[in-house]
């Protein structure tokens, strides 16, 4: 009877056998077995018994072993469906590292060779360290930057709405967002479409009367495009600034064409440290993310990137070395570095190459025989 009843759960009707003593016509006691179905109900989290068992000489014994088999028998339940969850019988794991893991199917696509590419050489060359693209900032990794005016900008903006001025460590938090995301998720000045783009507008026009529209390269910048076009290098272009803001300043400062490509503010949604930005640059280049280099100037930079699998470069314009850690190089100047160190950036192991197989490691089974008396102590319950 303890068997039957142990291989019924908690969650289901389960018999209960017991005792119950009369007397005959003799007056002698006479013990009269029973099977009794409760019910059951979950209120809250809670199990509810019905008290009509409470009337019959249950004996005691029978009783305990049946809350300890019923309990035993959700829990049981209970891991077999977390086990389902976390492995499915149809091995479909849904990975995007490149590698699939379906049995039958290593080694996997080599997503980064071009049969198209008839000159063997240049096939070897993109599936090498040599394939490589760089994704730049445009303020204070190419050009001079002045933090002051964003958050000038942002003070005169809040004095014409009413609102009050954003803190320093507000101003800090919003850098590299968006105008319209910093002023709906940060500020929460407002939430309505059209007067996101109207303050968004607005504070752009005074940052930009506060620039002077006067652009020049940061030192060492010039010299390292240079060199990346020499070498042909793709380079991108990347901003939370208006496009037509953008081409502007590219045009003052004398380097149109050199971008292959220039995503800005309207053609994303969102800024750092999302990662947007750079994978639809990325995309764009038609380069995978772990064969992009980006260079930024901030932690939030550094954070898009890596989640981006891109590797980053700091260069400490407007922050001290020491706080820019995170990043894979950090310099003060971008002709510090040179197309070696670019190409020992690239040269990772992919994912396009396959990842090497695990060694499973099997561990010995415990000894059940030291978790016996758990299993039969009736008073833990």
């Amino acid at each position: 009877m303890v068997e039957s009843i142990g291989a019924t759960s908690l969650l289901r009707q389960s018999p209960v056998f017991g005792l119950h003593y009369c007397k005959n016509v003799g007056g002698k006691r006479r013990e009269v077995g029973f099977v009794r179905i409760p019910r059951n109900e979950f209120l809250g989290g809670k199990l509810v018994c019905c008290s009509s068992l409470r009337g019959v000489g249950v004996c005691r014994p029978v009783m305990r072993l049946l809350v300890k088999a019923q309990a035993m028998g959700l829990a049981k339940e209970a891991y077999s469906y977390q086990d389902e969850e976390r492995l499915p019988r149809n091995f479909n794991y849904g990975s995007d590292s490149g590698v699939d893991r379906k049995p039958g199917l290593w080694p996997p696509e080599n997503r980064a060779d071009n049969a198209a590419l008839h000159n063997p050489l240049l096939r070897q060359e993109r599936m090498g360290c040599g394939w490589l693209g760089a994704i730049f900032e445009w303020e204070g990794v190419l050009i001079e930057e002045n933090p002051d005016l964003e958050k000038q900008a942002w003070l005169i903006l809040s004095q014409e709405e009413g609102k009050s001025p954003p803190p320093t460590f507000v101003t800090r938090r919003i850098e590299g967002m968006k105008n319209e995301q910093a002023i709906s998720e940060v500020l929460c000045w407002s939430r309505e479409p059209s007067q996101l783009r109207r303050m968004a507008t607005r504070k752009e026009e005074i940052y930009q009367s506060l620039q002077g529209g006067i652009y020049r390269f940061r030192p060492g910048s010039q010299e390292f495009v240079d060199v990346m076009i020499h070498y042909k290098i793709p380079i991108a272009l990347v901003s939370t600034r208006p496009r037509k803001t953008l081409e502007n300043a590219i045009a003052a400062i004398g380097i149109e064409g050199v971008f292959s490509v220039i995503v800005t503010a309207e053609d994303v949604y969102r800024g750092k440290p999302d990662p947007e930005m750079y994978m639809y640059a990325a995309q764009l280049l038609q380069f995978l993310p772990e064969r992009c280099i980006v260079f930024g100037n901030s932690n939030q930079t550094v954070e898009a990137a890596h989640d981006a699998r891109m590797k980053c470069v700091a260069v400490a314009s407007k922050h001290p070395v020491y706080e820019l850690g995170a990043a894979d190089l950090v310099v003060k100047r971008l002709d510090e570095l040179s197309i070696v160190d670019l190409k020992n950036l690239a040269d990772i192991d992919s994912p396009e190459f396959g990842e090497p197989e695990l060694e499973m490691e099997f561990e010995e089974e415990a000894d059940l025989s030291s978790s016996t008396s758990v299993a039969t102590d009736d008073d833990f319950w």
